[in-house]
């Protein structure tokens, strides 16, 4: 289908969930947030329970708050490091070219706090500043066959992600509803694995200061075909509020 019909539909979704004017006006979502599931299990890492976090509008960079312990600071800096800071706003750890490291048997089995800060880091960031992400340039859209989940169909739309955004993986796919908003993504989360496909679901949407944003999301794999498993849920993610942050 037509690139022009693809790019109707992100202008439409943009619009949808609040509006390029006013997501230009901010500089952050400051976001408090509940995750676990089996992905947390594998890898050995605690759940997050009433975590804050802060994603820049601007650029790929989260802060995590009180994490990965109480009077702690991480972040997440683009593709290019992540780091720990201690109460004493001192660097503790550190980490350059983050990805590269999820390679070797320790990985496929347990997450270091750093890996951590990574893979939560560009996911989070990621699923905070969606559909608005897609106002930056680089982005490579095309139109797919509408799939039958709802009456009236979803709209398909595959985005082609630019290098220097932290990301799953390069091709992932959106599903917006007849209002424009987003109701699933699927993605291979390379990080975990080649094999990690998952279907991302996106629920319970909510106005904050004029932003609309799922605040339910459950991620089930998806081994083939565009048709998730029930189970096990791989990571569930609820956000109980959003705080949008204006350009001062």
């Amino acid at each position: 289908m037509s690139t022009g019909v693809a790019h109707r539909i992100v202008d439409k979704a943009i619009e949808a969930h609040g509006g390029a004017d006013r997501w230009n006006n901010l500089e952050a979502l400051d976001a408090d947030i509940s995750a676990w599931g089996l992905l947390f299990t594998s890898k050995q890492r605690p759940v997050l329970n009433h975590v804050r976090v802060c994603a820049s509008t601007r650029v790929p960079h989260l802060t995590f708050f009180d994490f990965p312990r109480f009077g702690q600071r991480s972040e997440l800096i683009g593709r290019e490091e992540v780091r720990i800071f201690g109460g004493d706003e001192k660097v503790i750890a550190r980490r350059a070219d983050p990805r590269s490291a999820f390679r070797g048997p320790r990985r496929w089995f347990r997450w270091d706090s750093l890996d951590f800060v990574y893979f939560g880091g560009y996911a989070l960031w990621n699923y905070l500043v969606t559909p608005f992400l897609f106002l930056r340039d680089g982005f490579q859209f095309e139109m797919l066959e509408p799939i039958g989940n709802g009456d009236p169909a979803w709209v398909r739309l595959r985005a082609t992600f630019p290098d220097d955004i932290p990301t799953h993986c390069r091709e992932q796919t959106f599903y917006f509803d007849e209002h424009h908003l987003l109701r699933r993504l699927d993605y291979t989360a390379e990080v975990v694995g080649a094999w990690a496909h998952a279907a991302h679901s996106c629920e319970n949407y909510m106005e904050f200061d004029g932003i609309k944003a799922p605040t339910r999301r459950r991620v089930r794999p998806m081994p083939w075909g565009s048709r998730p498993l029930p189970g096990p849920t791989l990571v569930a993610l609820e956000i109980h509020s959003i705080r949008p942050k204006r350009v001062s």
